[in-house]
């Protein structure tokens, strides 16, 4: 990413802003699988992420969204949630992308309406 999309556009990464307050008052706490890093003031107060790549909230875990928004005290690095075995690993939401689900017989899904019994009959007018 080029210096002035960093300055003049926030949905491609931090801006200047972004970056001098998270420099001069923020504190690193982790960093998610994903690459998101999070970070708090010193006070513990306020918390944020800085995103990897897209800007995306559904790409924030649930063990860091706990944090957050200060439902857990402490982050995931220190006090990591019970996981559960049935428990499925975290997606973000792929709307709008390549990866969407279409449901079978979807035009989206670039697949065939499947042919149905007593379908409909068009209408003529008379």
């Amino acid at each position: 990413m080029g210096v002035l999309s960093s300055i003049f556009t926030w949905w491609n990464g931090q801006t200047v802003g972004t970056w001098l307050d998270t420099a001069l008052r923020g504190q690193a706490v982790g960093q998610d699988g994903q690459g998101n890093k999070y970070y708090q003031d010193k006070a513990g107060r306020r918390r944020w992420v800085i995103y990897n790549g897209a800007i995306e909230a559904s790409r924030v875990p649930p063990e860091w969204h706990r944090w957050l928004h200060h439902t857990a005290d402490q982050p995931p690095t220190k006090q990591p949630p019970v996981v559960k075995a049935w428990e499925k690993d975290h997606i973000p939401n792929l709307t709008g992308t390549s990866g969407a689900y279409y449901p079978p017989g979807s035009l989206n899904s670039r697949g065939e309406r499947p042919a149905v019994v007593g379908d409909y009959e068009a209408w003529r007018p008379e």
